[in-house]
């Protein structure tokens, strides 16, 4: 009897053993075919942010991506489904031979009128534009769909920087892209949505790291952390407020979005620095990042004048 036991225990072990080491095995050749790291040069430099000594010319229709870098829709052809997320993605290739990650859905509008406002301040972002429709070869015809460009030139680190600990922390960069991501209403400010470009510098010669938030599609509409935000609802953002006022020498701001103890901290200083960069845009760029997402023209000139009410709240302080 108790050898039968052991037999069977010494059987059980031996599965089990088994088991894990053909578990290891495959977890081995995952990483092995998974995709491969890119590690930075150690000589990188890491910036978050550039003086936009030409932001009261900056065309913030065409964005930072400009006329030359817009997307050839005479053919656009599916090549893999992307990474899933809230919205849509596909990765497709336009009749250029140029890539791009195309999002569809409540997104995309507002973060193609973001990532303006964002590069418009001196702040590294992704290269958008929309496309009020297109067809889309091997899935079908869309509307309202961004482009975001995929330049050979340009790598995308595996890194994800996380907002509390960086190379820019205490600095007034980081603190005035905070305050941004408050006067747009972006809910959704974590970790996972933030990238490193790793961009050679063709003045210098030299490799930089951009440090950029590449996700902005949860922006201009109603904040909250896990319940209550909204995707893309202008009506919601023009109704809802912004600074709350000044404790000390601290700014309160009304931001009901994730990660709210990221804007404890901000001085009535550091407020006031962006908003001085932001007074710097006419009304008619700001309408121009709204128009390059396709809102209507009533949405437009309702965005624009609250956008244009919170940069005067900034610079009021």
């Amino acid at each position: 009897m108790f050898v039968s036991m052991s037999l069977r225990l010494r059987t059980v072990l031996a599965v089990g053993l088994t088991i894990c080491l053909s578990g290891a095995v495959l977890v081995g050749q995952k990483q092995k075919n998974g995709k491969k790291s890119k590690p930075a040069p150690p000589d990188a430099k890491p910036i978050l942010w550039q003086e936009p000594a030409d932001i009261a010319s900056r065309d913030l229709y065409l964005g930072p991506g400009g006329e030359s870098m817009k997307p050839d829709l005479s053919s656009v052809t599916f090549i893999r489904d992307e990474t899933k997320s809230y919205s849509t993605k596909y990765r497709v290739r336009d009749g250029s031979d140029n890539e791009w990650v195309v999002k569809i859905g409540k997104e995309a509008q507002p973060e193609t009128a973001a990532t303006r406002l964002v590069w418009a301040a001196g702040y590294f972002t992704d290269i958008t534009y929309l496309a009020p429709s297109v067809e889309i070869k091997g899935k079908g015809t869309f509307e309202n769909v961004r482009f975001e460009a995929r330049p050979k030139g340009v790598k995308r680190l595996d890194d994800q920087w996380d907002w509390s600990k960086n190379p820019f922390v205490g600095t007034r960069q980081l603190q005035g892209l905070k305050v941004l991501m408050a006067l747009i209403n972006n809910w959704d400010i974590q970790n996972h949505n933030n990238n490193v470009l790793l961009v050679r510098n063709e003045s210098t010669g030299e490799s930089e790291l951009h440090y950029i938030d590449s996700d902005l599609g949860a922006s201009f509409a109603k904040e909250g952390r896990f319940l209550g935000h909204t995707r893309n609802q202008p009506e919601q953002f023009v109704n809802s407020k912004f600074v709350t006022g000044v404790k000390g020498d601290t700014v309160r701001f009304d931001y009901k979005g994730k990660n709210q103890h990221l804007l404890d901290n901000i001085t009535v200083e550091q407020a006031k620095w962006i908003g001085n960069i932001l007074s710097q845009l006419s009304d008619q760029q700001i309408r121009d990042a709204f128009r390059a997402a396709n809102y209507s023209p009533e949405q437009i000139e309702e965005l624009t004048r609250v956008v244009k009410e919170r940069i005067n709240e900034l610079v009021s302080l």
